[in-house]
C-alpha cells in the first residue's frame, strides 16, 4: 500500500513567493548573525590575549632587569587591572608573587614553556572564579631567582556579556526584519501581480460573442506587457476561429439543406402529382441531387478528418503529367470550354487520390468561370514541380486572393449551383498541397483579365530537373 505524504505546500503565486523571499531572507540573516556573533567573539578574546601578552612581557622585561625580589606587587596590582591575574612561579611552581590573596600559595596551571617561549590558551574557569580566562605563560631567567615564569589571565566575563548583549539584540532584530521582508514582499508581489489578476478577470468573462473584447495592456513594457498582448492575439484567434466554425456550420447547413430539399420536393411531386413529373426526371433530379450530397459530405469528412489527424497518406511515384492528361481530356469531352495545354513530363512522390482530387479541383474551378478558354501549363522549376492553370474568367481581386482558400468561401455569395461548387475545392486543394510539402495560391493573371492559381509540389531529389 503506498503512503502518502501530506506536504504543506503554499496556494498562489503570491503566497509562494513571499514564503520563498522570507524564507531565503531568513536563512541569510541567521547565517550572518551566527558568523557576526562568532566574529565579535573572536574579536574580544584575541584583544583581551593582547593585552594578557603585552603584560606578561612588561612584567618579564622587570624581573629580568630587576629581579624578582625588587617587584612591587602593589605597582602590578595597579597595573594588572581589576579583572586580571598575576603569578610569579619559580623553578619548582611555587608561588613567589601573586596579585590576589587566593593565589598566593597555589599555582593556577602547571604549563612550563621553555625560556623565550610563551604559552597561550584558554579556561573554563579558576578557583574562586567561575568565568572563563585567557592565560599567557611565559618562562624568563632573572639574576636573583633563576628561570621564573610569569602567569597573567584575563576574565572573560566581558566578552560573553557583550556577547550575550548582542545574541539578545539579534533575537528581538532578525525577527523584525523577517516580518518587515515578508510583509514587504506580500505588498509587492501582490502589487506587481494585479494586472495579472486584471487580465484573469477580463479573460474569464468574455465569450466568443465579444467580438472587441481585449484585455488592457499596461505601459510597463515588461513581462505583464508582453502577456497582456499575447492574451489578446490569442482572443483574436479564437474569435476568428469561432466566426470562422459559425460560418461554416451554417454554410454546410445551408449546402446540405438545398440538396435535401430538391430530393424531398422532386420525390413528393413525383409521387402526388405523377401527372406533372414523369419517373424518368424525377430519378435524373434525384440522382443528381444525391451524387451532390455526397461530394459535399466526402469534402466535409476529408477536412475533418485532415483537421483532426492529417490527411491519410499513400505515397508512391507519380506521374504527375498523366494525371493532369487524363483530366484535361475529361475536362474537353464534357465541353462548354476550350482548353489550351503545355505540358512536360514531370515525376512526383505523392498519394495519386488526392493528387488527382487537387488537379481535379483546379480545373473544375476554372472551367466554372471560365467564358472561352482554360490554359494548362505543367513544368518545373527551381525544383518544384509547377502546375500553372488560368482562365479568361472575371478574375479574382488581389485582396481576395488569399481569402479563397478559406472553407464555403466563394467571391459571388451566390448559392446557385450554375457558379459552381460548394466552396470547398481549394480549401481541400491546399490541404492536399500542403499534406505534399508544396502550396497553391492566386498568381497575378498574365492578360489583363481572368484568374491564375499555381500548384507546385517538391520533386523528388533525383529528379533532373
Amino acid at each position: 500500500m503506498t503512503r502518502r505524504r501530506f506536504r504543506w505546500v503554499p496556494r498562489g503565486i503570491r503566497l509562494r513567493t513571499t514564503v520563498a523571499a522570507t524564507v531565503v531572507v531568513t536563512i541569510a540573516l541567521l547565517g550572518a548573525s551566527a558568523a557576526l556573533v562568532v566574529l565579535q567573539r573572536q574579536q574580544l578574546t584575541d584583544g583581551l590575549t593582547e593585552v594578557a601578552q603585552q603584560q606578561a612581557d612588561v612584567i618579564a622585561q622587570m624581573i629580568e632587569k630587576s629581579g624578582v625580589d625588587d617587584v612591587s606587587i602593589a605597582a602590578l596590582e595597579a597595573a594588572m587591572g581589576d579583572s586580571a591575574l598575576l603569578q610569579i612561579l619559580d623553578r619548582h611552581g611555587d608561588v613567589i608573587l601573586a596579585t590576589d590573596d587566593d593565589y598566593g600559595k597555589h599555582p593556577v596551571t602547571d604549563q612550563t614553556p621553555a625560556v623565550g617561549e610563551t604559552l597561550e590558551f584558554t579556561v573554563d574557569s579558576l578557583p574562586d572564579h567561575d568565568e572563563p580566562f585567557v592565560m599567557v605563560v611565559s618562562s624568563v631567567e632573572t639574576p636573583d631567582a633563576g628561570v621564573v615564569r610569569v602567569v597573567t589571565a584575563q576574565s572573560l566575563e566581558s566578552v560573553q556579556d557583550a556577547t550575550s548583549i548582542l545574541v539578545t539584540l539579534l533575537g528581538i532584530g532578525v525577527p523584525l526584519v523577517i516580518a518587515v521582508v515578508a510583509a514587504t514582499s506580500y505588498a509587492v508581489v501582490g502589487r506587481a501581480l494585479a494586472p495579472v489578476e486584471a487580465i484573469r478577470r477580463m479573460v474569464a468573462g468574455v465569450s466568443t460573442a465579444d467580438e472587441d473584447a481585449r484585455v488592457p495592456v499596461p505601459d510597463s513594457k515588461d513581462e505583464i506587457a508582453r502577456l497582456a498582448e499575447t492574451m489578446n492575439s490569442m482572443l483574436a484567434r479564437m474569435q476568428a476561429a469561432a466566426k470562422a466554425q459559425h460560418r461554416f456550420v451554417a454554410d454546410a447547413s445551408h449546402e446540405l439543406r438545398t440538396p435535401l430539399a430538391t430530393i424531398r420536393t422532386t420525390t413528393e411531386l413525383a409521387t402526388l402529382h405523377p401527372e406533372a413529373m414523369d419517373r424518368e426526371r424525377a430519378t435524373n433530379l434525384v440522382l443528381t441531387e444525391t451524387r451532390r450530397l455526397e461530394r459535399l459530405v466526402s469534402d466535409l469528412l476529408l477536412l475533418a478528418r485532415s483537421d483532426e489527424h492529417g490527411l491519410i497518406m499513400h505515397l508512391e511515384d507519380v506521374d504527375l503529367d498523366d494525371i493532369v492528361t487524363g483530366e484535361i481530356a475529361r475536362l474537353r469531352s464534357e465541353g462548354g470550354v476550350s482548353v489550351v495545354v503545355h505540358v512536360v513530363s514531370v515525376k512526383v512522390h505523392g498519394d495519386p487520390q488526392h493528387l488527382l482530387r487537387a488537379v481535379r479541383n483546379l480545373l473544375d474551378n476554372a472551367s466554372g468561370f471560365a467564358e472561352t478558354t482554360v490554359e494548362v501549363r505543367l513544368g518545373t522549376a527551381e525544383g518544384q514541380a509547377v502546375l500553372d492553370i488560368s482562365d479568361d474568367g472575371p478574375g479574382i481581386p488581389a485582396a481576395e486572393r488569399e481569402r479563397v482558400f478559406e472553407r464555403f468561401v466563394r467571391l459571388d455569395d451566390s448559392r446557385e449551383r450554375g457558379t459552381g461548387g460548394t466552396g470547398l475545392g481549394l480549401a481541400i486543394t491546399r490541404q492536399i498541397a500542403l499534406a505534399h510539402g508544396g502550396d497553391v495560391r492566386v498568381m497575378r493573371p498574365e492578360h489583363s483579365t481572368g484568374a491564375r492559381v499555381q500548384f507546385v509540389l517538391p520533386l523528388p531529389p533525383s529528379a533532373d530537373i
